[in-house]
Order: C-alpha cells, then structure tokens, then sequence
C-alpha cells in the first residue's frame, strides 16, 4: 500500500528539484502509519527532513510538495500537519486492492526481490556430533532455516551449510568414552570410576554395544595396560591421557573406533534435522581442512604476510594488530592445530567460492570470537565486510516450573527429537521464533500443547482452519462461491479496511524481517492478522444470503488465509485446512 503514496510522492519532489527548490532528494522514502484516525492512513516526515538544506521552513516546503502531488485513484485527499507532516487519507480502493493482490499472486503475496543477484552463504547449528541434538540445538535449527526461507522468499540465492566438527578433541573424548562403554559391555570392570569428563549418556552406550556386534573382542587387550587416571587429578589431563594411549594402542584400530561415534550421531542429526524440516545444500567436513591442506595454506599464507610469530614453541596470530585483546594460538607446541586454525581456514575457504556474503549462527558466548575470525580475514586478503555473525541465546526449557538440564555429557538432557515429539514439529518451529535470537528463550511445554487462543500457534492456524470450513460450509448450504474476480466495494466495514490494511503490510513486513534478519517479526505479524480476523470473524456473518456480499467476504477471508499461509510457510510451519 505504501507505493500508492511514495510514487507520487517521488514524483513531486523530483518536480522540486527540476524547478531548483530541492537540490538531493532521498531515494528512500518512508512512511508511518498514524496511530490516530484524524492523522491519516499514512503519514510522511520528508518535508521536516528536508526544509532545511531547501533553505525553507518546513510547512512551506511541506505545502510546495503537496501543490506537485499528482492526481492518484488511491489517495482521497493530503493535510499538512503539525510542523510539516503530510497526511495521506486513502480511498476505499486501495484497501480494496490489498484483497485483489493476494489473490492475485497467491503463494507469491510478499515477495521481494531485495537481494536480487546476490549469493549468502548461511552456516548454522553445526554442532559437535558428540551427542544428539537436545533444545538448544533446536532455536538455532529453527531460526535458520527460517531465515534461509525468509531471505529466499526476498530474493536472495542461499546456500544452507552445517560444519561437522569430526576432527578435534571433543570427538577424540567421544570415541575414548565409546571405548569404555565398550569395555563394558564385554564385561570388562574399568579400574577406576567412569571419567566426569567423558560422556555419560546413555546413546554412548549404545553405541558401544552396536561396535561390539561389529568388532567382537578384538579391542579387549588395549585394557590390559591403560594408565591410572586415578593418579592424574586433573580431569582433561586424565581423559587426554587416555586418548594418547587409545591412538598408540590401538593404531589403525582407532578409526574405527573414532569413527563408530561419529557416524552414527551424524546420521542421527542430519536425519534429526530433516524431520524438523531443516535442510542444508552440503555438509562440510572439517577433518577435509586438513586432508587437502587448508589450514596449512592459509597458515602460510598468513605467516607470509607477517601475522603470525612464534613464542613457546606454538605458532601464534597477531590478532592484537586488528584490534583484538591478545594474540591467539594457531598450532600448538605438539604441531596440533587450534580450533581456530581450523575456522581460519574454513572461513578463508568459503570467500573463495563465489559468495557475496556469509552469515554463521553462532551461539552467544562466542561473540568475542568475532572479530578475530573477522581479523583472520582481513590478514587473509579477503574483505571482512563479507561476515556477518548472528548470535543465538540457547532456549530454556520448562515443565511446569522446573528448568529442564542441559548437561550433554552427562545425558541430561531433553532432546530435539523428544520435544518435536511432545509439542510437534509446528509448535516447536513457530515457539522457537517467537524472540529475537539473541535474547534468552523460555520454551513453555505446557503453552505449547494447549488447544486454545493462549497457543499462538494454534490460533493462527486454526483462523486458516476457519477460512477453509467457512466455504465447506457455504457448498453444504448450497450457497454459491465466487469463480473469479469479485466486487469488492461492498466492503465497507472499518474492521474489513482494517484487515486489508493488515494484509498490505505483509510485503513491508517480509522486507524489513529479512533486512533485519529477524524471523520473528513475520511470527508477530501472523498473530495480529490471526486475531484481527477472528475479531472479525467473531463480530460478523460471513455467509450472508446476499451473493455480492457474501462473495467480498469471503474474498477478503481467502486472502487472510492466503497470507497466513505465505507467512507460516516462511517460518516452516503448516497451514491446516481443519483443526
């Protein structure tokens, strides 16, 4: 709707300026929708922002442009307001026009084309495949394949990839922890307690009984002579002991092992992710940084630009020099190299593939990680610019009043597919993107499964629900249904106009939800539009005897459920035709 007024309106001030009362003119212009009805349907500052380089008090400028507003068939009449506000008064058709254009466009109402040509490389989720994806996961899961949708849906080319950390220490403790549940189950008795540090939960364990059938007891004898970790007080430098000794021990033997954890809980998530209706376009591999040399090259690459020294036998990154609080450990003095050295590489790796932008989720503790990816970058040659991080608080989980733990190594915790199983995929996509991500998340279980309007979920599908029994009912009464375009001029209640309002302010929504990069927005939108239709529905008789009129109210009720649909799709929600 706002187009009916920024168009002429561009066109007057470009009128100003060809007569030399206006040198710049904006090439945006916005507008406000007045809270009060004597201030007009929409509202517009630009004479305020302008008077003065015009060299004019801005009622006068104010009035200069409303004298070069050309005839418009939406706009009734303009007042001037205030010190210089221009207010637009619209007429019924284009209220009425909202109706035809969802209609018309159908699953394409909203629409943008904002990022036209341009290509954004989206990682999200991309956790340790140390355990099943539990809540947490869930709200980063959620947020970015909505996101994905959103920036799609404004005309962006997204590219949807999960980083499998397979390589580093976590899943060096994974498959020693793996190891000793293995032990176990041969009836083996380990000679000191199962280690805190391991993980504890019961997949682990399962896991290990699945590598027995595998391998037999051909792994036993590595326990002959496995070190006292009762001797070693501190936890990391017990289990690393024991991870030491597995690789020695072990030799070739140690892939398998490694790898019995790590397939099996990789499949779990992808599968995990999939019935979540998440979905990536590739799944990249960070043992293949090191496999094709990545992280040498961008290591060297970086040394030879003078970034990086070496102190303590380790190889550090002069992160100081781009504004960091101290340098950061690149290769260790055992020639391990850092995660760091790792997400160097891989993010050098994705400026290289034709992208004009990367966007990683990370979770909120990482953000002092950011600007020394951002400072990698830069050494690098590549244009920091390019990455842009998104930070997701981690959802808290309730039953009832008791907070739910979240304790992946020690198995307590609820996971994604149990949520999805007790509130249903619906519920958990559409709660999850409730908040901005980087605010804290409490996920209420027992909203979440009500049937009722306090369900925001519920009552924005069950008001699709009722568009659709509304013409169930209409061929049961044997009432006649419009076949193509409708009169709409019938429309005359305020809460119709205020319906059509609603339904042009979708494609603002969509734009500004995806500049914003905040899925939320479209989740707010839908329950306004929800509860303003069943205000309507609630407070007028849709199935009417009169053919014209009952055929604009359903018009008007169909291009509800069109944009309700429109919206949950973006945020992988459905939309039932009955509840």
């Amino acid at each position: 709707m706002k187009n009916f007024v920024t168009e002429p309106l561009a066109q007057a001030l470009k009128a100003l300026q060809e007569q030399g009362i206006l040198a710049d003119i904006p090439s945006r212009l916005d507008l406000d929708r007045p809270r009060q009805e004597e201030h007009g349907h929409l509202a517009s500052n630009v004479a305020l922002l302008l008077a003065k380089p015009a060299g004019k008090k801005p009622r006068e400028l104010a009035a200069a442009i409303h004298s070069a507003l050309p005839a418009s068939p939406w706009i009734e009449r303009v007042e001037i307001a205030g010190p210089g506000f221009l207010n637009f008064f619209l007429r019924p058709a284009a209220f009425q026009q909202a109706i035809a254009t969802v209609l018309a466009q159908g699953a394409d109402f909203g629409r943008q084309q904002l990022g036209a040509g341009q290509r954004i490389h989206l990682e999200f989720v991309s956790a340790n495949p140390t355990g099943p994806l539990h809540v947490g996961h869930g709200r980063g899961a959620a947020y970015g394949a909505s996101l994905a949708a959103l920036l799609r849906f404004c005309g962006y080319e997204v590219f949807c990839e999960y980083y499998v950390n397979d390589a580093g220490r976590q899943m060096d403790i994974l498959a020693a922890s793996v190891y000793l549940r293995y032990l176990e189950c041969a009836g083996q008795k380990l000679p000191w307690p199962f280690p805190q540090n391991a993980y504890r939960g019961e997949y682990v364990r399962e896991i290990a009984v699945r590598l027995r059938e595998r391998v037999g007891d051909a792994f036993i004898a590595t326990a002959a002579g496995m070190p006292n970790l009762t001797a070693i007080e501190d936890g990391d430098a017990a289990i690393d002991t024991l991870i030491a000794y597995l690789k020695s021990s072990l030799g070739e033997d140690y892939r398998p092992l490694h790898a019995a954890g790590l397939d099996e809980i990789l499949a779990d998530i992808r599968e995990d992710l999939a019935e979540f209706g998440v979905q990536y376009q590739n799944w990249y591999s960070e043992a293949t940084l090191t496999a094709t040399g990545a992280i040498e090259r961008a290591l060297a690459r970086l040394e030879e630009g003078g970034y990086c020294y070496r102190a303590e036998g380790a190889l550090w990154f002069r992160s100081t020099a781009f504004g960091d609080d101290k340098d950061r450990v690149l290769q260790r003095e055992n020639g391990a190299y850092t995660y760091f050295a790792s997400d160097v590489a891989y993010h050098f790796e994705k400026t290289t593939r034709g992208f004009t932008q990367l966007i990683d989720m990370w979770g909120a503790d990482h953000h002092g990680y950011i600007p020394r990816v951002r400072a990698s970058l830069q050494a690098l040659g590549a244009d920091p610019g390019m990455l842009e991080v998104l930070l997701v608080q981690f959802a808290i989980l309730y039953r009832g009043q008791e907070k739910v733990s979240m304790s992946t190594r020690a198995g307590e915790f609820v996971t994604l597919r149990q949520l999805r199983q007790e509130v249903g995929n619906d519920a958990a996509r559409f709660f999850y993107v409730l908040r901005r991500a980087d605010q804290h998340l409490d996920f209420d279980l027992e909203l979440a499964t009500k049937h009722s309007e306090e369900n925001p979920v519920y009552y924005i599908q069950y008001a699709h629900a009722r568009v659709h029994a509304l013409r169930r009912q209409a061929q049961e009464r044997g009432l006649s249904l419009p076949s193509g375009a409708v009169p709409l001029d019938r429309l005359t209640d305020p809460r119709e106009w205020e319906l059509a309002d609603l339904l042009w302010r979708f494609p603002e929504q969509v734009a500004s939800a995806g500049r914003d990069r905040e899925p939320h927005q479209i989740a707010f939108y839908l329950k306004e539009l929800a509860s303003s239709f069943h205000t309507y529905y609630n407070a007028t008789r849709i199935l009417v005897e009169d053919d014209a009129l009952r055929w604009a109210r359903l018009s008007l009720a169909d291009a509800v459920a069109q944009t309700l649909a429109n919206g949950l799709a973006l945020l992988g929600v459905s939309a039932p035709e009955s509840m």
